[in-house]
């Protein structure tokens, strides 16, 4: 069998050793050629080996930034599974040379899955990914995530609490950083940026109304014209600025109250 040759992205230095351990008990030809723990190093080494390698097992979120990076700065040619701790980032993968999405913590049936596909992907040529085949496999990954958050574990005082979806009122950025505040009043500090959050809950339940706010069909009251065909959206707990829907906005906001 001819060997096949790996590269992994990986800061995290027990994970990368947990992964070398599981490929090499899957196939025996399998060579890691090297392991790499941020994007600068990843870039310089890919700068230098363009085509020394059939396949990269990449992790997403690196101590110097996200492995998006890499592909911004260098040509990478060959396909990559993601293997990562955070659900937010698929679409984004599958546009990056993706074939395969592992949530961690993986188990060695998924690695071994994603293999396959790899091989089965690779059988027309060993240069080229059958372009049906990986379209069909992100058609089904991206159907399979399709289930929304039902909750988040947020920070409460010294302590990590289930916080429910459906409970939330609205969601508001400032300063960079994202609260959730439920309909009893409580605010939290979320983990995630307001384009992140979209991905993840249900856009029946919740509308993004503009750059600050994401609001909870639940806790709209009510709905008044403003200036230059704008609408203020009046929800329950009230937040401290008004809810402001873009004139452009509009149409897509009454549809989505309309459903």
């Amino acid at each position: 069998m001819k060997e096949l040759r790996l590269v992994l992205v990986e800061d995290e230095v027990v994970t990368a050793r947990n992964l070398e351990y599981v490929l090499k008990s899957l196939n025996e030809n399998i060579s890691i050629l090297a392991i790499l723990q941020s994007v600068s190093e990843a870039v310089n080494w890919f700068e230098n080996n363009q085509t020394s390698y059939d396949l990269v097992f990449m992790d997403i979120r690196l101590a110097d930034g996200l492995s998006f990076d890499i592909f911004k700065k260098v040509n990478i040619n060959r396909p990559v599974i993601f293997v990562t701790a955070y659900n937010d980032y698929a679409i984004q993968a599958f546009k990056n040379n993706g074939i395969d999405y592992i949530l961690k913590p993986f188990d060695e049936q998924e690695i071994e899955q994603a293999l396959a596909k790899f091989e089965n992907l690779t059988k027309p040529s060993e240069q080229e990914l059958d372009g049906k085949k990986l379209a069909q496999l992100l058609d089904n990954v991206n159907a399979g995530l399709k289930s929304y958050k039902k909750s988040f574990l947020v920070h409460y005082r010294d302590k990590l609490v289930p916080l429910e979806t459906a409970k939330i009122a609205w969601f508001y950025t400032s300063n960079e950083i994202v609260h959730a505040h439920t309909l009893d009043d409580k605010q939290y500090i979320m983990e995630f940026t307001m384009e992140q959050l979209e991905q993840q809950i249900d856009p029946a339940l919740f509308f993004r109304a503009n750059r600050q706010f994401i609001v909870n069909r639940m806790a709209i009251l009510e709905i008044e014209f403003y200036f230059n065909g704008r609408l203020s959206v009046k929800v329950k707990p009230e937040p401290t600025e008004h809810i402001l829907i873009s004139k452009a906005r509009v149409p897509a906001f009454k549809s989505w109250m309309n459903n």
